[in-house]
């Protein structure tokens, strides 16, 4: 206990990391069932995701009783309840994600199942309720990491810190998914290439969640920002492409996300790497 309270930070990472990929793998049926064709169709799929986002909400909620007690969740539930930020910081967290995602598909003449479903409420509805399952997500990643590495680091360094590991956190969801989309290509490149799109992608996007959390101090904003990727990027605007297509995708997408990331830098006049602030706390 005395380590745990000394490492809250790195604790809550190894408790989301075993409780999410525990639980993913127990879903699918063991090692075994993470080679997938066609991740639509299986039903175990959804078992899986909500056992994989178990562990950034349950090790948040661990840890937050833990390190705070009692006051710690009614200040997490302050934050997630916090929604009087001003109107552009709504725009600002619901936009970039299917803006850059159309761009993507655009500049690859790609099309999306928005564009050529017949029943496109159904898709909407579909990403939106995917999308609000991310607060199971934020309960964690910045309800509870991210304020405590704000102590330390900057805003750009807290959001590599946590992309960085948020990507590799996805792992198996992309080992699982990779017999739908590898397309030819050979599976050891896939993976290779996806998981880079994947970590450099949610890198740039989570160093844009630090700073809206950081100037809002709301976790209701900052959830709907990550709703908002979620709903863009895996359902309501995902390429309809397998193989060197889909990953070029990717690359792009992420590339675009860090030309964002560097416009609010410049735009901010550098304030991405400021210094952290000891003041603002964990509250």
């Amino acid at each position: 206990m005395t380590f745990i309270k000394r490492h809250p930070v790195l604790t809550y990472f190894v408790l989301t990391f075993a409780i999410s990929w525990g639980g993913f793998v127990l879903a699918v049926g063991g090692p075994g069932g993470l080679a997938n064709t066609d991740w639509q169709a299986d039903s175990s799929f959804a078992f899986a995701i909500m056992a994989m986002l178990a562990g950034p909400s349950v090790a948040g909620l661990l840890m937050t009783g833990i390190a705070d007690g009692r006051a710690g969740f009614g200040k997490l539930l302050s934050r997630l309840l916090k929604w009087r930020v001003g109107t552009r910081w709504y725009a600002v967290a619901l936009l970039p994600a299917p803006l850059l995602s159309v761009i993507a598909l655009f500049s690859l003449s790609l099309t999306c199942p928005i564009f050529t479903a017949d029943d496109k409420a159904t898709i909407l509805l579909s990403g939106i309720m995917a999308g609000l399952t991310t607060v199971l997500e934020e309960i964690g990643w910045t309800g509870f990491a991210i304020p405590r590495l704000r102590l330390r680091y900057s805003i750009f360094a807290t959001g590599l810190i946590v992309g960085v590991l948020w990507g590799l956190w996805h792992l198996l969801q992309q080992l699982y998914i990779s017999g739908t989309y590898t397309g030819g290509v050979p599976l050891t490149l896939y993976l290779s290439l996806s998981i880079f799109n994947t970590v450099a992608g949610l890198s740039a996007y989570r160093v844009l969640l630090v700073w809206i959390y950081d100037r809002t101090g709301s976790l209701l904003v900052t959830t709907l920002m990550h709703a908002s990727l979620t709903a863009s990027n895996i359902f309501i605007f995902r390429p309809e492409a397998t193989g060197v297509p889909f990953l070029t995708f990717g690359l792009v997408f992420a590339a675009a996300q860090w030309v964002l990331v560097a416009g609010v830098a410049v735009a901010n006049r550098g304030q991405l790497s400021r210094q952290p602030h000891p003041s603002k706390g964990v509250g």
